[in-house]
């Protein structure tokens, strides 16, 4: 008769017999630093095969071991269980799973380079002062600007927070400047959407599977030069507008 098959870790392990280590469920949950239940809910997802049987005994292999650290890495990367489940069986059908991640790095690196910048609710008000109050602060919290952790306000960007205090330094009211942001991140979101339609239709529509090297290549390059058309974009808006600001002004000096 055979005895109850327990779910902890034992001593003994199976040899496959073409060779290779085989693991009960336990010792694969020892190995890979993960619980049983978390195994089994794996298993349940279809990111874990199911194991070798041999009478009531389930035996799993390297390959489940190898596979537990590849969930667990991409994880780590932010990647959601249903992602890392398409991800495995794109994987299992041939595909090269290392360009599928070279194309999620392109697509996911950071954007934004800025530095943010830390410190207490008192110091961020002595840069504005008169101007933070509960509402501002509120506000500012919502479009992105901070973040307050206890008694620690993080700004996400030192070159915005310094740009910020010039402005009101010069007499523009903080509570225009966050509304003026607020309207400039609309616009900013409207061109990221335009600018990734315009990628998916022209650059990522024509390609195939084959072609995942390529799109990684494609994206690290496209990545500055969008870059660099907004910036230019704006910079020659505001020539323009400044031009036209400056004629009205001495149009205006110039009058009788």
């Amino acid at each position: 008769m055979l005895a109850p098959v327990s779910d902890e870790p034992t001593d003994d392990q199976d040899g496959r017999p073409g060779g290779g280590t085989e693991y009960r469920i336990g010792e694969l949950a020892r190995a890979a630093g993960v619980p049983v239940r978390t195994l089994r809910y794996y298993q349940e997802r279809k990111l874990l095969p199911p194991p070798r049987r041999e009478g009531r005994i389930g035996l799993y292999s390297e390959d489940h071991l190898a596979r537990l650290r590849m969930i667990a890495n991409l994880l780590e990367r932010g990647h959601t269980l249903e992602g890392i489940r398409e991800l495995l069986a794109a994987w299992e059908q041939g595909r090269d799973i290392g360009a599928v991640l070279g194309v999620e790095k392109a697509v996911t690196t950071p954007w934004s380079r800025e530095v943010p910048v830390t410190m207490t609710l008192d110091e961020l008000a002595a840069l504005f002062p008169g101007q933070v109050d509960a509402a501002s602060v509120e506000r500012a919290v919502a479009q992105g600007h901070i973040e307050i952790d206890g008694d620690r306000v993080t700004h996400w960007s030192r070159r915005q927070l310094e740009a910020t205090v010039t402005l009101v330094q010069a007499g523009v009211p903080l509570e225009e400047i966050l509304s003026a942001g607020q309207r400039l991140q609309h616009t900013m979101d409207d061109l990221a959407a335009m600018f990734l339609q315009m990628i998916a239709t022209h650059v990522v529509g024509r390609l195939d599977e084959q072609d995942l090297g390529e799109l990684t290549d494609t994206l690290a390059r496209l990545r500055p030069g969008a870059q660099v058309t907004v910036e230019a974009g704006f910079a020659r808006a505001m020539d323009r507008q400044v031009r036209a600001a400056i004629d009205q002004l001495l149009g205006r000096l110039a009058a009788p």
